[in-house]
């Protein structure tokens, strides 16, 4: 497996740690969490590599999430 797979299979692990987490901690089905996630900045963020914020804790992102764009939760 070459680096720009195993990176997209990190990837994919980190969005599904994410939704789940953001569904557990707001009472959101895996539907809402999902649309939150991927409706928001951060999903961008994460997915282009831009500061290498995709290596932060899935935990710390759904945080940063809540915290930077707190309109995705109501």
């Amino acid at each position: 497996m070459d680096e720009k797979a195993l990176e997209q299979v990190y990837q994919e692990n980190l969005e599904e740690r994410i939704i789940k987490y953001l569904a557990e901690q707001n009472g959101f089905s895996l539907e809402e969490a999902m649309s939150v996630y991927y409706s928001s900045k951060l999903s961008n963020k994460i997915h282009e590599g831009r500061e290498d914020i995709q290596y932060l804790d899935y935990k710390v992102l759904s945080d940063i999430l809540k915290e930077t764009e707190p309109q995705l939760f109501v």
